[in-house]
Parts: structure tokens; sequence; C-alpha cells
């Protein structure tokens, strides 16, 4: 490439390709971008319920104050006042008794989070100062090194496994009580994955980083809006005054080339296009469908990118003709359902009968939706909402919906936490970007965000423009003297 502002094409219109082509047009790069279907935000997207004729998301996707790429992306595209910013955390206990959760804003972190552990009243005494010392224990433990070698591996490594959450939590001496209670209360939810799969080194990231690092982390974001307006409006108009072409219902059939570069890229409709550099921000198990094979052989760290487990996240959209609970939302704990989401009245734009009080309930690391069936895991999740909701007893039901994806998240493993490939590849004009990039976060947008930044930051590099040597990812939160101390 010259030192010129290359010419990019970005192959998915999800929140990584997006944050890329953002990057990207910010600094004078034309870029364009395809997407297959008709809307912008792949699986961050919305649909419409044929039944009430509303626009609804598919899972209700939330930020932490941590996910400070994500909150600087929704910032730049003027979607940010259009997230409500929530400081107070209701859990719900198995009896029903509501706990709030809030951190406080005088002391110094971690200890800011001391007050909201003890009002955990669900657990004992005993059992909350036990979990207090397992989270500083936590803290001390190194972060991950993942190297750029690495990266580079090409087949599952064969030597001792990285340890679980799960097993260091036993090892830990915290009680199965404790860890239905609170650790995985916490942990499946920001990983999509049960404690006995998911990686120390990923937990450790949502609660060093989530809650522990700085008063602000714990904090959470919630969309007001349909996640279809902040794409297809917010984020669209954006680009497209940055002079981005976003092309929809334009699916890429591969990309052509071989180890020294890619030569083209081929619409499903035969049409050839190309470009200084090219950019793959699919999910994982499509990567190596759009490669050309001699491109694929030339990346050795795809080899086995197809094998990365995947974990299921599960919605269940319910509508009642009343209000069963005057929150915005509620965490569950000991249940099937784990976050519980109201949007209030909705009034359908077809005047059915199925006007009524809407609320989502998602389930993390869904396997059992996946098994039961919908019938029984709307009875099971009515039956949740009853147990805790006491107005919930006496309403009616006129309307539900399960929306499972099976895919939704990478399984952040033990084995393969390592194995996440760079946004870099060995092809010189060819970069990847997407939350199962290696970007030191779980599957969340903040990853897919940080990975199109990257991504962006790999094509400019390569390309020797004069903001080459500009970050492009927004740093973390400051830490406090304490936490900076305490944190290794």
């Amino acid at each position: 490439m010259s030192n010129r502002a290359p010419r990019v094409a970005v192959v998915g219109g999800g929140l990584a390709g997006l944050s890329a082509a953002l990057a990207l047009a910010e600094r004078g790069c034309a870029v364009e971008l395809f997407e297959a279907r008709r809307n912008l935000g792949g699986r961050a997207g919305s649909f419409v319920d044929k039944t009430t004729g509303e626009t609804i998301d598919h899972c209700q996707h939330v930020a932490m104050g941590c996910c400070m790429n994500y909150l600087d992306f929704c910032r730049r595209v003027g979607a940010l006042p259009y997230l409500r910013r929530v400081r107070t955390l209701h859990f719900f206990a198995p009896d029903g008794r509501r706990c709030d959760f809030r951190g406080s804003q005088w002391l110094p972190s971690p200890l800011h989070l001391a007050g909201g552990l003890l009002r955990l009243s669900f657990l004992t005494l005993a059992e909350r100062v036990s979990i207090g010392r397992a989270l500083l224990r936590l803290a001390r433990v190194p972060p991950p090194a993942l190297s750029q070698t690495a990266l580079l591996q090409t087949a599952p490594p064969q030597t001792a496994m990285p340890q679980t959450v799960g097993k260091w939590l036993q090892q830990q001496r915290q009680s199965p009580r404790q860890i239905e209670r609170f650790w995985s209360v916490v942990l499946v939810s920001a990983l999509g994955e049960n404690i006995e799969r998911a990686s120390l080194a990923a937990a450790r990231k949502v609660f060093v980083d989530g809650f522990m690092a700085t008063p602000a982390a714990y904090e959470v974001y919630v969309p007001t809006v349909p996640l279809s307006t902040i794409y297809d409006t917010f984020v669209a108009r954006k680009l497209r005054d940055l002079g981005v072409e976003v092309h929809l219902e334009r699916p890429v059939e591969r990309l052509d080339g071989e180890e020294n570069g890619v030569k083209a890229l081929v619409l499903r409709s035969g049409e050839q296009r190309t470009f200084d550099a090219y950019m793959i921000a699919v999910p994982w198990r499509s990567v190596s469908r759009i490669l050309a094979p001699p491109l694929a052989a030339a990346i050795p760290q795809l080899r086995h990118i197809a094998e990365l487990p995947a974990a299921p996240i599960s919605a269940v959209h319910l509508w009642f003709d009343r209000q069963i609970a005057r929150l915005d939302h509620a965490v569950l704990v000991g249940r099937l359902s784990q976050w519980v989401f109201s949007r209030g009245r909705m009034t359908s734009s077809n005047a059915s009968p199925t006007d009524g009080y809407y609320y989502q309930v998602v389930i993390s690391a869904s396997r059992d939706v996946v098994d039961a069936g919908r019938d029984e895991t709307i009875a099971r999740v009515c039956g949740d909402l009853a147990a805790v909701f006491p107005d919930a007893r006496r309403a009616k039901l006129l309307h539900a919906r399960v929306v499972t994806d099976r895919d939704a998240v990478f399984a952040p493993s033990a084995q393969w936490e390592s194995f996440r490939p760079s946004q870099r590849t060995s092809v010189a004009n060819l970069f990847l970007c997407g939350d199962w990039t290696a970007t030191g976060w779980p599957a969340t947008m903040e990853s897919a965000v940080r990975s199109g930044r990257l991504a962006a930051e790999g094509v400019l590099a390569a390309a020797g423009t004069e903001c080459a040597s500009e970050p492009l990812v927004t740093p973390d939160l400051p830490r406090g003297w304490l936490a900076r101390w305490l944190i290794k």
C-alpha cells in the first residue's frame, strides 16, 4: 500500500464492522460496507413481532460503565442519550426478597463495593465476607499474557488446560450456595457461559475491570430505544455523512487471493470489486466460508477457528394485561430467569388484543431452554416471575415469544481463550474483526467495538498514513490508588 488513505472493504454490518468503518472513515479512508441482511447490527439487532406489530430486540443488550469503547462509539454516532444509566441494581432472592446493590461514590475502589455486597441478605454474613476475600484474591491473580506467538498457534494446546473459574472457586472454598447465589449470577450473564466451562481469565476480566477497578465500572447502560434505531438510524446516518457506502442485502460470496494478498471481493451476484484492504467482520463460523482456499491456507491462525465453541442465549418476550413490577429491571437469583427488563405499556400498531405491558427475560447459557422447548420455557419463566412479583400471579399472559440464538457468543472456555486470532493476519491486506478476535475481553459489545478499532489501526499502519501511530482504542477508566495497589 502507499501512504495515501486506503480504500477499504468491510464485510459484515455487525457492531465490529460498524466500529471499524466509523474509525476508518473518520480518518479519511474510502470505506464500503457490505451486509447480507437488510438491517445493520448483526446479532445485536431487532425485528418486528407480527402479532403486536412492535419492533423488539432479539435479546436485550446492555453495557457496563467499564465499556469505554462502546460508550465512546455511541457518543460519536449521537446515540449516547438513548442509553439509560443504572446505578442501583435490583436483586431478588429465591424467596422474593429485594436487595439493592449500589456502589459507594465516596469510598475508594474496590472498597466501594463493600456496602452493596453486605446488603445481599440472601447470603449469610459469613458467606458475604468469604466472597469479599475471594474477590480480593482474584484481583491478585496475574492477568493472562496473550502473546502474538500464542495467537498464531495452529492447533489447540496439548498441555494442561488453563483453569476454569469453577475449579478456582472450589479451591477458594466457595460453597455451592455461594456459587449459585453470587458468582453464577454475575458471570453467566456477563460471559454467556456457566462457570464449569468459563475460563478464570474471563471471570477475572468481569470482576476486576467490571466491578473492582473503579467506582463507575459496575454501572449498567440500557438502551431506551430498539437496537435497530441505534444502528439503522444513528450509525447509518453517521457513516453516510462521512462518505461510507453502505450496501445492504449485498452478500459477499468470497474473497479471492493467495498468500501475497487478497485480489478481489466477489459478490454473490458475481460482481467483482477491488480495494486496498479487506476486513472480515462476520461471526467466526462464517470466516472460512468467505475465504478462497488459497487464502484460508495462508492464515494458520484460522485453521481451527470454526471449532471455537458457542453458547446460546435466549430471550423470552412476554406481554401481560397489567403491570407486574414497578421496576425497569430485576436480577433474579437462583432461577432459570436471570434478568428481567420492563418496557412499560406497549400499544400495538394494529390495535390488537395483545396491547399490554411488555417484559423481556434474558437467559444466558440457555442450553436448558434449547432442550425444553417453547411452552415449557414460558411456563417456567412465568413461574419465576410469579414467585418474585405478587402482581404477576394475577396477571393474564396475552402473548409470548421465545427467541434463542444457539451461536450467540463464543464460549470463553479455558482451553480456547488463548487461541483467539489477532486482527492482523499473515496476509498483508486482510484484517479480522469481531468479538471473537483477541481483544482481552469476553464476547461483548465492548469486545466487538475494540476489535473494529484494532483492525482499523492495522489498516492504517499497513497503509503508512499520517495517523497510523494514533491509538484508536479508548483507554480504560483510571484506577484509584487503592485499586492500583491491590490489583496485580
